[in-house]
């Protein structure tokens, strides 16, 4: 249901900020405009924003695929605080996955960043926990299907190397944070799960 919702939420936003480049303006990451002025609401709006359609469509449904899950998960490991913390996981992904990137450009007026990639990162990580041994090959994949584990694994070695040699304009910082911090922020609630993770690698392999 919160996954449907944040869908929708960042479906209609972002549109409408394709359309109104005064509202993109004012809802986009600028860690100069958030040092200066103190407009700290931009850590959280930037992540209801897109570039452009492909972006958008991209990050949707990869939270549509993974988030339900996730979502289910946490309502069955936490109970009635379940949605509760799936929303902190959500829009914890954003701001935490926009901190390095925060300080390092905090005296940069160039530097502008927009997306949902870290909290999407955040979800799909702590779907990794849940489900290590997963197929992911109708959502990365669609002809080799590459184990859940094998691909976070990949993906934060990329995200790494990319954010230090890669000029290409994409969050790889955010990519990477963000996906840790679904991790941690997973496991802070529910330590156990760290020791079901483990015994599902060793006893996957």
């Amino acid at each position: 249901m919160f996954t449907l919702l944040l869908v929708i939420v960042t479906g209609i936003t972002s549109y409408l900020a394709f359309n109104d480049y005064g509202l993109r303006q004012k809802l986009i990451f600028s860690p100069y405009a958030i040092k200066r002025t103190g407009e700290y609401y931009r850590f959280l709006s930037s992540g209801l924003i897109h570039a452009n359609w492909l972006h958008l469509i991209f990050n949707m449904f990869v939270l549509y695929q993974f988030g339900q899950i996730v979502e289910a998960y946490y309502n069955d490991a936490f109970g009635q605080a379940g949605n509760m913390l799936y929303i902190l996981l959500y829009f914890g992904g954003i701001i935490m996955s926009e901190m390095y990137s925060y300080f390092q450009h905090k005296n940069n007026p160039q530097y502008a960043s927009l997306g949902a990639s870290g909290a999407v990162s955040a979800v799909v990580f702590t779907f990794i926990l849940f489900e290590p041994w997963a197929d992911l090959q109708f959502i990365f994949f669609p002809f080799i299907p590459i184990k859940a584990v094998v691909v976070g694994v990949l993906y934060l070695a990329y995200s790494w190397y990319a954010a230090r040699n890669i000029q290409d304009n994409i969050g790889h910082n955010a990519h990477f944070y963000g996906g840790i911090f679904g991790i941690a922020f997973t496991l802070a609630f529910e330590p156990r799960l760290a020791i079901y993770f483990y015994e599902q690698i060793r006893g996957g392999m």
